[in-house]
């Protein structure tokens, strides 16, 4: 064994209760010595070991299942059908506003040529990535699954568009700053005339 540790722990009765884990390399082994008068020189030792078989971790791995994903308490198939005015009703008041005043030329464009790259597609393949400027477009279901190239100010971030993005805005994705990672801070004017010992 590589390593253990132990605790001991006396009661009212001058029992003495000790409690140690052992670890191996393999697994770890619970060692509990429970309720022991001091007087006595035997102790009862309980062994308990804690190690899986490999098929059973797979078997448990198959049994596990995935969240549903739920947008506002609807499920992606059903948000892929809703009209724009249902959709309307389960985004933000911002979003419900921009939407409400009508899609420009620009977005559906984008929407059109996103559409396409998705047709264009092989099945089972990621659609080709679709270079944009609108940083400001709402992300809506349709646009699940495309590649947006998302302009930064200086390139364009390729960004997959996923069911969590519903009703953001495509800006969010692509940072238009470098965010600042302080090093070690530089020598001013003031402290260069500080006197150092040698």
């Amino acid at each position: 064994y590589t390593q253990g540790r132990s605790k001991g722990v006396s009661n009212r009765d001058g029992h003495l209760k000790i409690c140690c884990r052992v670890f191996s390399e393999t697994d770890s082994v619970d060692l509990i010595l429970t309720e022991l008068p001091l007087s006595l020189p035997t102790l009862r030792l309980h062994c308990h070991r804690t190690s899986m078989d490999a098929e059973k971790v797979a078997e448990l791995r198959k049994k596990r299942t995935f969240k549903k994903f739920t947008f506002r308490g609807i499920e992606l198939d059903a948000l892929l059908d809703l009209t724009n005015d249902e959709l309307m009703d389960l985004v933000t008041a911002r979003a419900r506003r921009r939407m409400s005043r009508g899609l420009k030329r620009k977005p559906m464009a984008l929407i059109k040529r996103l559409r396409q790259a998705k047709k264009e597609a092989d099945p089972g393949e990621k659609p080709r990535g679709i270079k944009t400027h609108l940083r400001n477009m709402i992300i809506v279901p349709e646009m699940i699954g495309s590649i947006v190239g998302i302009y930064n100010g200086k390139m364009f971030c390729g960004v997959e568009m996923k069911p969590e993005m519903v009703g953001m805005y495509l800006g969010e994705f692509a940072i238009t700053y470098k965010p600042v990672r302080h090093g070690r801070p530089g020598v001013s004017a003031a402290h260069q005339t500080r006197f150092i010992p040698l």
